[in-house]
């Protein structure tokens, strides 16, 4: 009988009999119990009826839904929807710079290319602590305009907007595109933009795919970003109010996991929705021909 390809990784394709069914049952339980054990005790805990207010069990007595009436007394909805302006808003601004951006440095050539394509992967190695400070001192005075965006949820938006992760995805992506196709798109009397819009774009869904998970998970996940900018609990996301109810000594454990709960469900669905071009993203590259 052909090994299962699991089998072949973890090195059981040699193995036969009783005690090689014992041994993949005993390393796939323990596989099981690693990665779905901490999901596991978040559902139990979230919807189990927690006795003691500042602890919680993984075999609760019975069902209920007090934790998240609980939760929503303490205005969880009101930080859920918080977290939803910021990520839908610094997504959409996202995608269209780094779209924007990959189209300069895949298709155009012009003076200092390299430098600036040097400069956004720079940004890359650069931990929020060190960026925490500077960044807090420019949204209190954005250079130009001179707009105070500290206290705002546009403070959270805007510097979210350019992400050097989704711009070198999608410019390398885009340089796998066919110069031929923007080339016939010119024989047709196509300008830059019909060309992009029309030809390039369409072609780069599955890359889309793979930057809107990314873009989601990486602003959802925010909390250094929210710690600076918001200066009361209206303004707090979610990930920023996990804390503050975590804190809180009258807010139980059971409580606190069915905020989390809430705050893991969006990123779980994003997936799902996009999971169809996230995989081919994934993939694209993996086969030429």
């Amino acid at each position: 009988m052909k090994a299962s390809r699991h089998d072949t990784a973890l090195g059981f394709a040699d193995l036969s009999g009783v005690p090689a069914r014992i041994v993949r049952f005993v390393v796939y339980t323990a596989m099981v119990l690693v990665f779905a054990g901490p999901l596991l005790a978040l559902l139990v805990s979230a919807f189990g009826a927690v006795q003691d207010p500042t602890g919680f069990t993984l075999i609760p007595r019975r069902l209920t839904l007090d934790n998240f009436r609980a939760a929503i007394e303490q205005d969880v909805l009101k930080y859920l929807l918080n977290s939803f302006i910021v990520v839908g808003g610094g997504l959409l601004l996202q995608i269209l710079v780094s779209i924007s951006a990959a189209y300069a440095l895949a298709r155009k050539r012009f003076p200092g290319m390299r430098l600036v394509f040097l400069l956004i992967l720079s940004t890359m190695m650069l931990p929020e602590e060190i960026l925490a400070i500077p960044l807090s001192l420019v949204l209190a005075d954005v250079p130009v305009v001179h707009v105070n965006l500290i206290g705002s949820l546009f403070g959270m938006i805007v510097p979210v907007g350019a992400w050097a992760f989704s711009i070198l995805v999608m410019t390398e992506f885009m340089r796998e595109i066919p110069i031929e196709l923007e080339e016939a798109a010119r024989i047709d009397g196509a300008g830059d933009l019909r060309i992009f819009w029309s030809v390039v774009l369409p072609l780069c869904r599955p890359a889309l795919g793979v930057i809107g998970i990314f873009g989601f998970n990486m602003i959802w996940d925010q909390y250094m970003l929210p710690l600076l900018v918001a200066r009361d609990s209206a303004q707090f996301t979610l990930p920023l109010a996990l804390r503050s109810l975590r804190a809180d000594e009258q807010v139980g454990v059971g409580v606190v996991l069915a905020a989390a709960l809430l705050a893991l469900l969006p990123s779980v669905v994003a997936f799902l929705g996009f999971q169809r071009q996230f995989m081919r993203g994934l993939t694209s590259g993996a086969v030429k021909g």
